[in-house]
């Protein structure tokens, strides 16, 4: 697996990468770190980087494109993946694929909708993901770290202990909503276990290269990096319709009229997305808006739509 800067007199993603990095550059304004996790809080705003993976494996970046970073929600649609390819359609008796409308941690909705989170991206929805993939595999956690690891060739991801034990000490909300759906049958495990493997799943930290890679499987239409198919085609067209209608909390609408493509949000301020048959792309700027998606991240990928024309639309 290549991982490589372009040179820009070739016919590639690098120029395009390198204007948007410039254009980003001199935009004022770049939104606040997610300061709830303090862990998240002392990353500056100002970072970003940015990469395009296409489907051999040749990856395109600029800026802080290798610098690690905490993945956070991001990595709910790799869990996705991995327990939607164990067992298929049964995943969608337990979570649905509408758009919430409402805060990813909200308790709101999972009353009077008898426990059944409306998608696996909001936290409630990730929970039950996390808990039958836990169930499935003993370690849900370190089975989308093998994962990762596999699809990106970087044997050195791995989790922050200080950021999960950050997410833990501030996770009363989680610990809410799981216990609010378990109370409906919702969910198998017991919470505390649960809890344990979806913050280390939250902490695991990757470069915008490293996810580029990851995410590839996607535009591949569900056939990993090494050649073996994790989803079917369909399947593959499942979590990237859930990815443009839900992966970026309550801001769904606008994302996807501003960029076009699928994509998913993390409040580390990372954002994947994926352009189905060509290439995939991460990018990373730790501020973040008021619905938690990344400022500088949404400009830059609408940015690469807008110069490139590549889109779902």
């Amino acid at each position: 697996m290549v991982i490589m800067a372009a040179p820009t007199s070739s016919l590639t993603f690098q120029p395009i990468l390198e204007r948007i990095a410039e254009e980003i550059g001199r935009t004022p304004g770049r939104g606040r770190p997610a300061d709830y996790i303090p862990a998240l809080a002392a990353r500056d705003p100002r970072r970003f980087g940015m990469a395009v993976a296409e489907l051999d494996g040749t990856v395109y970046g600029v800026g802080d494109w290798r610098e690690p970073f905490s993945t956070q929600s991001i990595t709910k649609v790799f869990t996705l993946a991995l327990d939607l390819a164990r067992e298929g359609d049964e995943l969608w008796e337990h979570v649905g694929r509408e758009p919430s409308g409402n805060p990813f941690n909200s308790l709101v909705q999972l009353e009077y909708e008898d426990g059944i989170p409306r998608n696996p991206f909001i936290n409630a929805g990730a929970l039950v993901v996390t808990d039958r993939l836990y169930t499935r595999t003993g370690d849900a956690a370190g089975e989308l770290l093998a994962f990762l690891r596999a699809e990106s060739g970087n044997p050195a991801l791995d989790f922050d202990k200080d950021v999960a034990a950050s997410e833990s000490a501030h996770g009363d909300r989680n610990a809410a909503l799981a216990h609010f759906m378990a109370s409906y049958g919702n969910i198998d495990n017991p919470v505390p276990a649960l809890l344990d493997q979806y913050f280390r799943q939250c902490s695991l930290t990757a470069s915008c290269a490293d996810l580029a890679l990851a995410t590839t499987f996607l535009a591949r239409h569900g056939v990993r990096a090494d050649g073996t198919r994790l989803l079917t085609r369909s399947q593959a067209k499942q979590v990237n319709a859930v990815m443009l209608t839900c992966g970026t909390y309550d801001a769904a609408g606008d994302f996807a009229y501003r960029v076009g493509l699928p994509g998913k949000s993390g409040v580390g301020g990372g954002i994947i997305a994926v352009v189905p048959g060509r290439c995939t792309l991460c990018v990373w700027s730790p501020g973040l808006d008021e619905r938690g998606n990344s400022v500088a991240g949404v400009a830059a990928l609408d940015r690469f739509t807008t110069l490139t024309g590549l889109s779902v639309f």
